[in-house]
């Protein structure tokens, strides 16, 4: 029988190892799977690439995990906010690397590793320092950079239900990255408020398959679910 669901979080990401690649989830709060990333704090793994939509927020989530020590490299959109000063003190101290990549980019190079696409063109980030040293190329009437895809070892996502095969649906915005982030890992970790029975899942509300999930937790709400 297959059942995918596992007892709590810190069960989910005890086997996440040193130096992996992890992508987090997440639109600001929508999407964020905390549980998971504290679990992860705890769990201890250390020298973390993690791959997100931003550098982390307050002290939680990302933010505890830079403070910890435990990440080596950024990899984002938007690392600095009004509230990301955990990452900024890092940055500046050069105690942890950052690599910048415009939004719709980063969504199309995660897109391209779960669709198994070796690299693409992209006008995005022509002519500025995010082009430098990579290869270049006229296509049409524009200028275009080649990008290549974002693959990752471990992918914390967070839903707003699964069943016992990993078949996930999400609650609006809280969708963001999660299902392209879900097909880029070699391990997807999901997050749900609520497990249901098999067959409980509208078919046609499924985003995320279970085929691309490895493990199921069940974190019931204790704050608005995103």
């Amino acid at each position: 029988m297959i059942d995918k669901t596992v007892a709590s979080p810190a069960a989910a990401v005890s086997d996440i190892p040193d130096g992996a690649t992890v992508m987090i989830s997440g639109f600001g709060d929508a999407g964020m799977p905390h549980e998971l990333v504290d679990a992860l704090v705890t769990h201890g793994a250390s020298d973390l690439t993690i791959v997100s939509n931003n550098a982390g927020n307050g002290e939680r989530g990302i933010a505890a995990l830079l403070e910890a020590g435990r990440v080596r490299k950024v990899v984002c959109s938007f690392p600095r906010q009004a509230d990301s000063h955990v990452f900024d003190a890092l940055y500046r101290s050069g105690r942890v690397e950052l690599e910048l990549v415009p939004q719709g980019n980063l969504a199309e190079r995660i897109r391209a590793a779960g669709a198994g696409i070796g690299a693409f063109y992209t006008p995005t980030g022509f002519g500025t320092q995010l082009a430098e040293g990579k290869e270049t190329r006229r296509i049409g009437d524009r200028d275009h950079v080649l990008e290549y895809p974002i693959h990752a070892d471990v992918a914390l996502v967070k839903a707003l239900r699964g069943d016992r095969w990993g078949n996930l649906v999400y609650r609006k915005t809280g969708r963001n990255f999660g299902p392209i982030m879900a097909t880029a890992a070699k391990c997807t970790i999901a997050q749900v408020r609520e497990v249901v029975a098999l067959g409980e899942l509208d078919p046609e509300a499924v985003v995320t398959p279970g085929i691309f999930v490895r493990r199921v937790v069940r974190v019931p709400a204790g704050r608005s679910v995103r």
